[in-house]
């Protein structure tokens, strides 16, 4: 059974993203595929101190951080994982500061000696995996996808752990109710990238 690994940087739980993976999961299980989330808010994941120590071991492999921290758990699940969701609300014009942490420690897939002027991705030249793309916003959707930042952090995400996007989903305009839910329409674009990944 093939895995996807979906990491979701939302700070809300039962939020739109929240509703969003649970619909993917229920998806993915219809296609016969297992799913786990790594829901960041739950996880005890330091911040990148930029030491670069992680950077100095030649190899495919991810290197190896000096916190001993969630982060290292999660880096396994996604060497293991077939597919990726990266998942993150947007805010304030960009993914989450939960979603952006995660992102720094995505640093153990550069290689990065003293002597380099500029990092190599361990993942380049690998068979790239698939990953799809989610966030929401209180602005129309359109406007989201194309006026702020996170989708670039979510394609940052993926390019690091050998992944390439094969599709993405937007939902706008969730700032208009306490307790927004995903419409119809949204149920169906969830269930058709869900079928991307076959």
């Amino acid at each position: 059974m093939k895995k996807i690994l979906a990491v979701n940087g939302s700070y809300r739980e039962g939020g739109v993203t929240d509703q969003i993976l649970n619909h993917f999961e229920y998806a993915a299980n219809t296609f016969d595929m297992q799913i786990e989330t790594a829901v960041l808010r739950n996880l005890h994941i330091e911040f990148c101190t930029n030491c670069r120590r992680c950077t100095q071991e030649a190899g495919r492999k991810p290197g190896t951080c000096i916190h001993e921290d969630e982060m290292h758990t999660l880096i396994q699940k996604i060497e293991n994982a077939d597919f990726y969701v990266f998942a993150s609300p947007t805010n304030m014009y960009s993914s989450t500061a939960l979603f952006r942490r995660f992102l720094e420690r995505l640093v153990v897939y550069g290689y990065w000696p003293w002597s380099k002027n500029a990092p190599e991705f361990r993942k380049e030249g690998d068979v790239r995996k698939k990953a799809i793309l989610v966030s929401s916003c209180a602005a129309p959707g359109f406007m989201g996808r194309y006026f702020s930042d996170t989708l670039k952090s979510l394609k940052s995400a993926a390019k690091l752990v050998g992944a390439d996007s094969v599709g993405s989903l937007f939902v706008g305009l969730v700032g208009k109710e306490r307790s927004p839910r995903l419409s119809d329409k949204n149920i169906r674009e969830i269930k058709l990238l869900a079928m991307k990944l076959i």
